[in-house]
Parts: structure tokens; sequence; C-alpha cells
């Protein structure tokens, strides 16, 4: 399954819009009953707009239903390859923690699960009344 989804993020990552940081990420997320979610980054001018394709992956997944996720891989031509960053890693770890991530770049990979990416995240449980 590993090279299916390095595939799928390879392909968003072709289709990344990045014209102001040149920096094209693809992701593929892969839930729990094993469909796979694409994203692509997507820039914007007022740069805080920016959208990340660990989230927009994350986006498609959700609005499809998906809640529940084992899977996270993402490709960069970053050398070593790029960890997710904090907005991606704080919204991910709102489906849970035990996600396993991997980046992808032109000379390796590298592996994490998302609760060591994110040790002391802010969730619902914190918003109790």
């Amino acid at each position: 399954m590993r090279d299916r989804l390095v595939q799928v993020a390879k392909e968003a990552q072709a289709n990344a819009y990045a014209p102001y940081s040149g920096f094209k990420v693809g992701a593929a997320l892969q839930a729990d009953d094993g469909r796979i979610f694409a994203g692509a980054n997507v820039e914007n001018a007022a740069y805080g707009l920016t959208n990340c394709a660990e989230r927009v992956a994350l986006g498609a997944a959700v609005a499809a239903g998906a809640r529940r996720f084992k899977r996270l891989v993402i490709v960069t031509e970053a050398s070593p390859p790029s960890a997710p960053c904090g907005a991606c890693r704080q919204v991910l770890a709102e489906m849970g923690t035990e996600l396993a991530v991997e980046s992808v770049g032109p000379a390796g990979s590298r592996r994490w699960k998302l609760a060591a990416l994110i040790p002391d995240r802010f969730g619902p449980e914190d918003l109790a009344p």
C-alpha cells in the first residue's frame, strides 16, 4: 500500500499551485476503511490564506464522511523531507494522534507517529465549559 500512497501524493504534487514559493507539496491520506484522499498545496498572494496539501486532503476526506485515518504520505522536493507544519499537525490531531506520517523527498523518506510531532495537542476535550 505504501507505493500507492506515494504515487497518489506525487500525482497531487504535480497539480500544486505554488507560484510564490515554488515549494510544491502533494499529500495522500488513507482512511481506516482504505479510501485514499489526495491534496496539493494551494498558495495565495495573501500568504495567510494558503492551504497546505495535508489540510486539503483532510478536507476532502471529511467532506466524504471519513473521520479515522491510518496513514498520511506527503511528497516534497526538500532534502531531508519536510515534516508537516504546525497548523497541519494540529488540524490532523483533531482526528487522533496515532496517524502514521511519512514524508518522501528526492533522497529518501522520514516517518513519525503524529503523536510524536504534536505531543501536547489542543483538542475538543480542552474546550469543556
